[in-house]
């Protein structure tokens, strides 16, 4: 074992739930101030293309972004509205308090740590909201999907989390995520050592049956190094 690599949302970030409609209508307040109608009209838009994007995602594993869920929804892009869409997001992105205890433990045994997400939202939100919280210097490397052009559960998406924290081999890696599908699946497909985190209350929508089961299953993040130091061992 070399790599630890963490899921953000329902990992290192607790699980949420969200009303999107709520959110994105915060955004269209913006661009419609004085129009409720067609502000209310826009949310939905947006929250259709939204959905449809993560479809894709789930079925074809193909990432996105942001700006291409409102181009999608013919919606300009408002940075008053951005602002308004990301507070509205601030209560639910704040990390779990065993974060820090926990990846500073891996630190002190000698392992590489690293992020990779699922999400549309860019890089520097994500990398503020850890700055934020204390533990953005914990970590050697983040990758979030956004940037890339497949997301998880496909390959490219970990081998890119591979070679962003500098490890080539997949054996050498732990993933910790809360989702069979996207996380635990994934992560065993190319070859890494998967840990669930049970917590998550994700939609049906979201939800893929899969034959899979993980090597470990924690029920908080400080079990952790624990169970990475007793497969070091045994290795």
């Amino acid at each position: 074992m070399r790599a630890v690599i963490f899921d953000w949302g329902g990992t290192l970030t607790p699980w949420h739930p969200i009303d999107h409609l709520a959110a994105w209508r915060s955004y269209a307040d913006h661009l419609y101030p004085n129009d409720p109608a067609k502000a209310a009209a826009v949310a939905r838009a947006i929250v259709d293309a939204e959905e449809a994007h993560w479809t894709v995602a789930r079925d074809h594993h193909k990432a996105f972004t942001i700006a291409q869920v409102l181009a999608a929804a013919n919606a300009p892009l408002h940075d008053d509205g951005m602002a308004a869409y990301r507070l509205y997001w601030d209560p639910c992105t704040f990390t779990d308090p065993d974060d820090a205890p926990t990846v500073q433990a891996l630190k002190d045994q000698g392992m590489r740590l690293g992020v990779l997400s699922s999400t549309p939202w860019p890089r520097e939100w994500h990398e503020e909201v850890l700055h934020r919280d204390g533990v953005l210097h914990l970590f050697d490397a983040l990758v979030w999907s956004s940037d890339l052009t497949y997301t998880k559960p496909h390959a490219e998406a970990f081998l890119a989390a591979m070679a962003a924290v500098g490890v080539d081999d997949p054996a050498d890696c732990v993933y910790v995520g809360d989702r069979l599908y996207d996380d635990i699946s994934g992560a065993k497909s190319v070859g890494m050592r998967a840990v669930l985190v049970p917590h998550s209350d994700i939609p049906a929508n979201q939800r893929v049956p899969v034959d899979v089961e993980p090597d470990a299953v924690i029920q908080r993040l400080t079990d952790l190094p624990e169970v990475v130091e007793r497969w070091r061992k045994y290795a």
